[in-house]
């Protein structure tokens, strides 16, 4: 008895401490975050990052091994994050447009607040975080516009004789396009305005009658929002 007492009595010492270990660690990733949306990733140092902090770079590199870590460990987060938020917002939708003007809507405030170098920043100097963005895109993003696709066949927006697999792997490939400052450079092209017209120009190929009516329809609410 004396002893479940004592490991009672530890665990609560211990407790507070991990918490506070987490908020740091959090902490750091926010900072880091609004730093890169705001400035690019390249552009951004450690020193940056812990003096945004007020913090000793000691104190981060007790969390993170260098600045590759950071972005990898933050990307991944946001991306997991933007997989539950699309979930979502697809849930709600009453059908497949809706869906897609919904997700676009708030892919259009996340750009928004990013800078524009900073897809290209992630691309060029980290390669592994980039990897791991092409990973989430082609086993999760895909398997999700195909489903969309398959629903708006189902709705009778989307045309019955589509290949699903083929359409939602040329959509990754457009997304990845607009991504390209080759193709499309940042000093001359905004990223949502790039993402904008090639959604546009997918869903006027692959919807019916019917769904080009609603994609219309859409289109003017959102230009009198």
């Amino acid at each position: 008895m004396a002893e479940t007492l004592e490991i009672k009595k530890v665990s609560i010492v211990l407790s507070p401490l991990k918490c506070n270990k987490m908020e740091t660690k959090e902490r750091i990733l926010k900072s880091a975050e609004e730093l890169f949306f705001k400035y690019g990733i390249k552009s951004i140092t450690m020193d940056d990052i812990a003096k945004h902090l007020a913090m000793s770079k000691k104190t981060i590199y007790q969390f993170y091994s260098d600045k590759n870590e950071v972005v990898e460990t933050l990307f991944t987060k946001r991306m997991k994050a933007n997989e539950a938020e699309i979930k979502q917002i697809s849930e709600r939708s009453a059908n497949v447009i809706e869906e897609v003007f919904a997700i676009m809507k708030h892919m259009s405030i996340m750009f928004s607040q990013m800078n524009p170098n900073l897809f290209y920043d992630m691309q060029k100097y980290h390669p592994s975080s980039w990897k791991l963005f092409k990973q989430f895109k082609e086993e999760c993003i895909e398997r999700m516009v195909e489903d969309s696709v398959k629903r708006g066949i189902t709705e009778g927006l989307v045309r019955f004789d589509i290949n699903t697999k083929i359409v939602a792997k040329l959509r990754m490939q457009e997304v990845e396009m607009g991504f390209n400052p080759q193709v499309f450079p940042p000093d001359k092209f905004k990223i949502m305005d790039v993402q904008l017209a090639l959604l546009d120009h997918f869903l006027h190929g692959i919807c019916t009658l019917k769904g080009h009516k609603l994609i219309n329809k859409h289109k003017q609410l959102v230009e009198e929002e």
